[in-house]
C-alpha cells in the first residue's frame, strides 16, 4: 500500500510540475514574463544553454512553424539561458544574437534569460547543460510535455499529440 501511495504522489507531482516564473528581454527589447505573458494559450519553450545548441533549436523550428499554422492558440519561444551578467555584457551578447536574426518575429520569440541557473535547472530537473530542452506549457506554467535534443519523428508525434490534448481540454 505504501508503494502505491508513493507512486500516486510521484505521478501527481510530475503531472503538476510548473515551469519557473522568469523574466527576460526578447531581441526586440521587450520585457517578457514567462509563462504569464506568452502569446499562446499553450507554448513550447526551447531552452538551450550553449551556442552550438542553436542547430538543435533550428531542427525544431520548421515543425513548430507548421504547428502554429494549424493551431492559432499555440506559439513557441527560444529561451537562451545564460548566467547572470552585467548590463554591458548582456548588451554585447544580445546585440550579437540580434544581428544574426533578421526576422522581427524570430527576435520577438527569442527571450534571453540572464539568471541564476542553478534554481532554474533544479526546478526543471535539468542535470546537464549538454543538450536542448523543450517544454509545452500553459499560461500558468503547467508542464504538459517535455523532451530534449534534436527533433525526430517520434518526438514530433509526441508533441503533436500533447498539443492536441492540451487544446481540447
Amino acid at each position: 500500500m505504501k508503494i502505491l501511495i508513493t507512486i500516486v504522489k510521484t505521478v501527481l507531482t510530475i503531472m503538476t510540475r510548473k515551469f519557473p516564473e522568469v523574466k527576460g528581454d526578447n531581441l526586440n527589447g521587450q520585457t517578457i514574463e514567462i509563462p504569464s505573458q506568452l502569446n499562446g494559450e499553450v507554448n513550447v519553450l526551447l531552452v538551450p544553454f550553449q551556442m552550438w545548441q542553436q542547430d538543435l533549436v533550428n531542427s525544431w523550428v520548421p515543425f513548430l512553424e507548421h504547428l502554429i499554422k494549424s493551431n492559432p492558440q499555440f506559439d513557441y519561444y527560444e529561451l537562451p539561458t545564460i548566467r547572470k551578467m552585467n548590463f554591458v555584457a548582456r548588451r554585447i551578447i544580445d546585440g550579437g544574437m540580434r544581428g544574426g536574426i533578421p526576422s522581427r518575429d524570430t527576435r520577438a520569440r527569442t527571450v534571453t534569460l540572464y539568471i541564476d541557473k542553478t534554481p532554474f535547472k533544479d526546478a526543471l530537473g535539468i542535470t546537464t547543460e549538454s543538450t536542448l530542452y523543450l517544454y509545452l506549457v500553459d499560461r500558468q506554467g503547467t508542464i504538459l510535455w517535455e523532451e530534449s535534443g534534436e527533433i525526430s519523428d517520434e518526438k514530433a508525434t509526441s508533441l503533436e499529440e500533447a498539443l492536441a490534448q492540451a487544446l481540447n481540454e
